[in-house]
């Protein structure tokens, strides 16, 4: 394991590793909700800081749309199945 200057483990490419939509938290399609539940920062911060970047220079719409397509879905473990079962 990396350690950072001050003997800290330096996880940010853990996070990064991880990152994965929200299947729970997701206003639009989990992006905000991942990156709340994947760093120490909550999610709502994050879609205010893309909605500040989308009014300020366009660039939080770009970027949503990037992440929309490349970051993996969530894991759909503990969800229930839409399809019936038969006896």
């Amino acid at each position: 394991m990396q350690t950072n200057n001050i003997g800290q483990p330096n996880d940010f490419w853990e996070h990064v590793r991880n990152l994965k939509k929200s299947a729970t938290d997701k206003k639009i399609a989990g992006v905000c909700g991942g990156f709340g539940e994947h760093t120490p920062m909550p999610a709502w911060l994050w879609r205010a800081l893309f909605l500040i970047l989308l009014f300020l220079w366009g660039t939080g719409l770009i970027a949503y749309i990037i992440l929309w397509i490349c970051m993996p879905p969530a894991d759909e473990q503990g969800k229930a199945t839409a399809t019936p079962v038969r006896s």
